[in-house]
């Protein structure tokens, strides 16, 4: 997205590619939309696609492949072992990140599953810059406990801290100095934060992590999924790098780490996931559980096809003009919705624009879902599908109560080249008429909840009949209109 200025003084995106290929959408009427949400328990991640306008949910294997992508897949070679794809895709890994090994995995939490099957010891500590569902809950698994080691201001919606998804270093020795680094199995920092808004990480933040745990032999582990946006934030907000090139930045971050992994879905745009390191024993250790759990180690429950678009994927991913799409939509959105006093987490970060759930219903008590409240209301006056990411994101204490989320959001993800900008305005007319009439929207309450990882399957219907009251308010003011 070039810098680009209008002279009628608007300030708007400016995509630097073109639409070759569309998919048509359909969008219902309010009273399919109250119906869906009904069918699907009132959890966004069970809506059947024909009822879904914008899928918001996530941008994990929904991002738009460029041409070149596509075109490489046909040049494939598609053995089960030895394959030069594969070939090619560990040579083009090790060149952007500097390291020998690389294991390729189906997709990101498969990486999550190796490593706490590897290195997480029973009672030990894992630190990190904020948690990931599933990251959280193979540790957790595996006899592991997390620890989040996030800055004091982390967790405030209104900032203009630019990294707010740094590790506190200072409470990071503070720990190592009173539980001893044999009582840590590893330290993770997520670049950057996928549940507080996406909120990037400071390059220097990994170099000084990444000393830390040399000093005292622990292994630093980074995942860079979302690492395309890291990046663009600290080309954009870091003065220090801003003139280093997008190679050098991501060696830089390469270098700092023991172990890096990543899921395609995000970085590269491709259905998979790799782990790459210099440390030969922890690539063995690793390289034993691949067969069981994924594949032989040219595959690894990767497509072969999807291994030659993540070549021109990862390649892609170094370009400045591709990587600043999703953050300078997202900065859009979160501007305009500041504009109409509607309660976001700032600064804009990466991934999608996030709905600060916990001012948004401050009527709702907090035991009532926040934010999954809000996921359905939005969905019923707009057909947008969000994803709720407070407390049904979290797991119950052992004792069976709720284990209340710091922070209650709605994220909206903007895929990679997927949305136009007058769908990006759609949303935020709706989310605005949302908000002014937000009294109209209620709780929520679990009638059908698994025990583990609640959010995807997990049930629940409305504590009383707003969806209904909502729906009426919206024909009053939109008559006919979808």
């Amino acid at each position: 997205m070039a810098n680009i200025k209008y002279h009628l003084g608007e300030e708007l995106p400016l995509e630097m590619h073109k639409v070759r290929m569309v998919q048509r959408l359909d969008l219902v009427p309010i009273e399919r939309r109250l119906k869906a949400i009904e069918e699907a328990g009132n959890n966004t991640f069970l809506l059947y696609n024909k009822d879904i306008f914008l899928d918001m949910l996530t941008d994990s294997g929904v991002n738009a492949m460029s041409d070149k992508q596509t075109a490489a897949m046909l040049t494939v070679d598609d053995s089960y072992a030895g394959s030069a794809t594969f070939t090619r895709l560990k040579d083009k890994i090790s060149e952007i990140f500097g390291k020998e090994y690389f294991l390729p995995v189906h997709q990101g939490r498969a990486c999550e599953n190796l490593l706490s099957l590897a290195f997480v010891k029973k009672d030990t500590f894992i630190p990190m810059n904020y948690h990931f569902t599933t990251t959280k809950a193979h540790i957790m698994i595996n006899g592991g406990k997390v620890l989040e080691l996030f800055l004091p201001d982390a967790l405030d919606s209104v900032s203009s801290l630019p990294f707010k998804g740094n590790l506190d270093i200072t409470q990071l020795q503070k720990l190592i100095d009173e539980e001893g680094a044999d009582k840590i199995s590893f330290i993770r920092i997520e670049a950057g934060t996928n549940l507080i808004g996406g909120q990037p990480v400071a390059l220097d933040n990994f170099i000084e992590t990444g000393k830390l745990a040399r000093k005292y032999k622990i292994p630093f582990i980074i995942d860079a999924s979302l690492w395309a946006d890291n990046l663009h934030f600290i080309k954009t907000r870091d003065e220090k790098y801003k003139n280093h090139s997008t190679r050098e930045i991501t060696r830089i971050l390469s270098d700092s780490a023991d172990i890096v992994y990543f899921s395609a879905r995000k970085l590269g745009h491709v259905r998979g996931g790799g782990i790459i390191t210099n440390d030969e024993a922890a690539y063995k250790k690793l390289l034993e559980m691949l067969p069981l759990y994924e594949g032989f180690s040219t595959y690894g429950g990767m497509s072969t096809r999807e291994m030659e678009a993540m070549v021109v994927g990862l390649d892609e991913t170094m370009d400045e003009e591709m990587i600043n799409q999703g953050p300078i939509f997202i900065k859009y959105m979160i501007e305009q919705l500041v504009k109409l006093g509607v309660p976001v987490i700032t600064p804009p970060g990466g991934l999608g624009a996030h709905l600060d759930a916990m001012a948004f219903l401050s009527h709702v008590p907090q035991k009532e879902y926040r934010a999954g409240s809000l996921a359905a209301a939005l969905y019923i006056a707009s057909g947008v599908r969000g994803m709720e990411r407070g407390t049904i994101s979290e797991e119950r204490e052992e004792d069976g109560s709720d284990h209340f989320a710091a922070v209650e959001l709605l994220r909206l993800a903007l895929p990679r080249r997927v949305f136009t900008l007058s769908q990006v305005k759609y949303t935020v007319d709706r989310i605005a008429w949302l908000y002014e009439n937000r009294e109209l929207i209620g709780g929520l309450e679990f009638y059908e909840e698994p025990k583990v990882l609640r959010f995807f399957f997990g049930k629940l219907r409305p504590t009383s009949d707003w969806q209904e009251k909502l729906a009426a308010k919206f024909k009053a003011d939109f008559g006919d209109s979808l």
